[in-house]
């Protein structure tokens, strides 16, 4: 996608004649101009944009169908230091144009359904529907570049992430079935 042009892509088409002339379309939209989208990040640069990449053609069973490719630079916020950290998010998708639930539910289940007019499809909506579904439920930076590491050291000192080894057969709650004992004691 790296030969990608800088043209910003218009925000409806005819998606069926796109696909019936086996059409591509390559350009960008600006971040600034998704809402959904720009109230779900942190942030992103001045002037960013998604680059985009939509293939429209007919399948063998004279489906209308679009794949597509896209990236966005964006700002999320870590869940563990709650800082600010710069991602490209990056998503690849394959949808099945419809005009009615009906016609959805009769895709195959490799092809997701875009609901479309009959002669018009909202592609900035598109986009920002796939760019919403690829951002990360919990953000992290790498455990080795957030800024937070060294209280996760001081709380986690073992970064393997390995749980502490029990010895066989030892029960977790004989320390209750101790206290237990020393309290009826008295």
């Amino acid at each position: 996608m790296s030969n990608a042009s800088n043209a910003e892509l218009p925000k409806s088409v005819d998606p069926y004649r796109l696909a019936e002339h086996n059409s591509t379309l390559e350009g960008v939209i600006p971040i600034s101009g998704l809402g959904r989208f720009r109230e779900s990040v942190l942030g992103f640069s001045e002037g960013a944009a998604c680059r985009v990449k939509l293939s429209f053609f007919m399948d063998g069973e004279r489906r209308r169908v679009v794949s597509g490719e896209l990236a966005a630079p964006v700002d999320l916020e870590c869940q563990r230091c709650m800082g600010a950290m710069s991602v490209t998010l990056v998503s690849e998708f394959k949808l099945g144009l419809v005009t009615s639930d009906e016609q959805a539910q009769q895709l195959p289940k490799e092809l997701e359904p875009f609901l479309t007019d009959d002669f018009t499809a909202d592609l900035w909506s598109m986009v920002e529907d796939e760019l919403l579904l690829v951002l990360p439920p919990f953000p992290l930076h790498e455990r080795d570049q957030c800024p937070a590491r060294e209280d996760l050291e001081a709380y986690e000192p073992d970064s393997s992430g390995a749980e502490p080894v029990r010895k066989s057969g030892e029960n977790p709650f004989s320390v209750l079935a101790d206290l237990k004992k020393t309290k009826t004691k008295h």
